[in-house]
């Protein structure tokens, strides 16, 4: 969404507007001489604030159009003529506000903004003439609930401004919710509204807030809203995923060329269904024998066409392939919308012609498609992957292959996975539609850069993430946000923090980094969602413990518990006197053969504990490495010690398996040897129990963030 030609109400009236909303202003008077000040100064009471205001008016502060703090009748006639013989004629009517100095240490800012790409959005932050440089803010897309609201508040960092300060209450929530909600009530019902601000929202001393100054800007919204293609059909999706046969055209004998790449990949990763290609000779590649023309393949047998030929080829390849039966094309021909304005022209020819065939259009421009359960790799690069439960739809060709290259080191697998290329068909959300209603998917994995209308591909993620999670991340910032020119809001909507608020109240896991991305969804996709937030540390050595700890606490939503009491007089049954009594749960170097998986099962067996991070994994086998490559091994009684090391290792990772299994609760296993050592025999059972071995306990509290906050949104878990 867009907006143009703008108008900005007066202060005075920005206020009766917002004042019909719930928003709470102080007592003030509108006059227009300096006489009429000293009178509303006297029935307000001193100290007193004097502000220069009009239609035209909207920066006062930076024109030094605002007088703070008047004590009396000669100060407030003083200010008053400075400020009227301040107007410039740009200014247009003027007049002067009154207004009691209200005090308060606390500043917020709030307001709304229709955003180009994500439309009404309400935003919440820390205020004052500094709100820019902070930039510690909130945004979410309107309407908002007063749940919604309060999350905005709590997901502020600067929290300690919000609680019992130097004296002072807390922040009044209940004012503060009000206020967004109102503001919410604005952008839903004033569609001749484009902008609000309101900074500074003062904390007084009793923790109430009060709103000293707002700014309305009118204007019309203008929709940018993308048109939406009639969905594909699930027999397409199945052509696609599931084919009975496949064809590519342009298979070549050069080992270099897409054509031969993509057909040795389809043979070579196990697919068994009908495999076809296309040659001006016909020739035979890889033990295929190709056809010089389509027409000469058989009827109804092909499901899929992998296209490797020129763009000037597809128009009829296309129509040849659809009175064959095809019905899904994978195009990985360049030449389309990415070469510019001619591209851009053909690709939407090619788009309409397939819509008239019938055929589900992948592509062009695109890396290729992966179907585990059909063994098929169908791509002109490697990886193919284990098989798995996490479902890849990505606009980047390259990020595809990261995170195949995550399944294949992790052993975490794919179900499904395709690179949308210049997506001028199926883009991403058609394809996490579709994965939320994969049997074999269990959670959809994306990587957007490119986004022309936010607000539909939120909505239709978000309707996605209420079946299935769904883990995205994003290249670059929020493109073409909107920036209402006289607004601190629009300003601070300049980045992508609307992007992020979005995803927040979609359910939608947003995570900052590929590595980080790849290893939420690998969360979901083999561990249980937590009941609630309380999570217990085990841990073999006290250092990886409070690093762990301290990443809980940055965490924001996941608790670090209180151990309780009858917990704790279990452990010590198994521990020594030495061990840390508090969580995390520091053996201290106490452990005995069976020590581990009996005081995790005593953990995550509590009805109290919602969670489990197990630091330590593959110390004794770490030694055990050691002592294979040392000189003595095997003699001095080493085999036998190596053994039992390795073999306890790999029970403690089995046990962790089978705890998480039976209490339905997640159990999260991290050693920075799944890096530094994969062969080491705790990571091999943590990667054969077909889960993820996080390499750091800071890495498990951010996977383990995702589902908590996950399970909150779906109602899963509680607060």
């Amino acid at each position: 969404m867009s907006t143009h030609s703008s108008s900005t109400l007066s202060e005075v009236a920005s206020k009766q507007l917002l004042s019909a909303y719930g928003v709470p202003f102080a007592s003030e008077h509108q006059v227009l001489t300096s006489d009429e000040a000293v009178a509303a100064a006297e029935s307000l009471g001193y100290p007193v604030v004097a502000k220069l205001g009009g239609d035209k008016i909207a920066h006062k502060t930076e024109r030094g159009l605002v007088r703070l703090r008047l004590g009396d009748a000669q100060s407030v006639h003083q200010a008053v003529t400075d400020l009227l013989s301040a107007a410039t004629p740009e200014d247009g009517e003027v007049h002067v506000l009154i207004a009691p100095m209200v005090s308060g240490s606390r500043e917020l800012i709030a307001g709304l903004l229709v955003d180009q790409q994500f439309g009404p959005t309400v935003m919440l932050g820390i205020g004052g003439i500094m709100a820019e440089v902070i930039k510690d803010v909130a945004f979410r897309p309107a309407p908002i609930t007063e749940a919604i609201a309060r999350d905005m508040v709590k997901s502020l960092r600067m929290q300690g401004l919000l609680e019992d300060f130097r004296g002072e209450a807390a922040v009044n929530m209940d004012q503060v919710v009000a206020c967004l909600v109102g503001l919410s009530a604005v952008a839903t019902e004033r569609q001749d509204i484009v902008s609000v601000d309101i900074n500074p929202l003062i904390v007084k001393s009793d923790g109430n807030i009060v709103a000293v100054d707002a700014l309305v800007e009118m204007g019309e919204r203008l929709t940018n809203e993308s048109s939406v293609r009639p969905a594909y059909s699930d027999s397409q999706f199945k052509a696609l995923f599931e084919p009975r046969g496949v064809l590519v055209t342009g298979a070549s004998t050069h080992p270099g060329k897409f054509g031969f790449v993509s057909l040795h990949n389809i043979l070579a990763s196990g697919y068994n269904g009908a495999v076809y290609g296309t040659n001006l000779h016909g020739e035979e590649v890889l033990g295929i024998k190709t056809v010089a023309d389509i027409a000469e393949l058989p009827d109804n047998s092909i499901d899929l066409v992998f296209v490797c030929t020129p763009a000037s080829a597809n128009p009829d390849l296309l129509r040849a392939c659809a009175n064959k039966g095809v019905k899904a094309a994978f195009l990985t021909s360049a030449g389309y919308g990415e070469a510019g304005d001619e591209g851009r022209i053909l690709e939407e020819q090619l788009v309409a012609l397939a819509d008239e065939l019938g055929i589900l259009l992948a592509g062009p421009n695109g890396q290729g498609v992966v179907s585990t359960p059909a063994n098929l790799c169908a791509q002109i690069v490697a990886p193919f992957p284990p098989s798995g439960a996490i479902a890849v739809a990505s606009q980047s060709g390259n990020f595809v292959s990261s995170f195949l290259n995550y399944s294949r080191e992790t052993g975490v697998g794919i179900s499904r996975a395709v690179s949308a290329g210049n997506a001028a068909a199926l883009g991403v959300a058609d394809l996490i539609e579709w994965y939320g209603t994969d049997d074999a998917t269990r959670v959809s994995l994306a990587y957007v850069e490119g986004i022309s209308d936010g607000a539909g591909l939120m909505k239709r993620l978000a309707a996605a993430a209420k079946n299935k999670p769904v883990v995205l991340v994003k290249g670059g910032s929020t493109e073409n946000g909107a920036r209402a020119a006289a607004s601190h809001t629009g300003a601070l909507a300049a980045n992508d923090f609307i992007f992020d608020g979005a995803c927040k109240a979609g359910g939608i896991s947003r995570a900052a980094t590929v590595e980080e991305a790849f290893e939420a969804a690998a969360t979901f996709a083999t561990q249980p969602l937590p009941k609630g937030p309380n999570v217990i540390i085990l841990t073999t050595a006290g250092g990886w413990g409070v690093v762990t700890s301290d990443a809980i606490a940055r965490d924001g939503s996941l608790q670090l518990m209180t151990l309780p009491p009858d917990l704790q007089a279990q452990i010590d049954t198994k521990l020594p006197p030495r061990w840390s009594r508090n969580n995390p749960v520091d053996c201290a170097g106490g452990e005995t053969r069976d020590t581990i998986p009996e005081v995790m099962e005593m953990i995550a067996s509590h009805p109290d504990v919602d969670a489990v991070i197990y630091l330590g994994l593959g110390i004794q086998a770490n030694q055990a490495r050691l002592m294979r490559e040392g000189r003595f091994y095997p003699d001095h009684g080493l085999e036998r010690i190596v053994e039992y090391h390795e073999r306890q290792d790999a029970r403690f990772a089995q046990a962790a398996q089978e705890l998480s299994v039976r209490t339905g609760k997640p159990i999260l296993v991290a050693t920075e040897l799944a890096v530094a050592d994969p062969d080491n025999a705790g990571v091999v059972a943590v990667r054969e129990s077909g889960r993820l071995c996080y390499a750091s306990g800071n890495r498990a509290v951010a996977a383990l963030g995702h589902l908590y906050r996950y399970a909150v949104h779906t109602g899963v878990a509680h607060r």
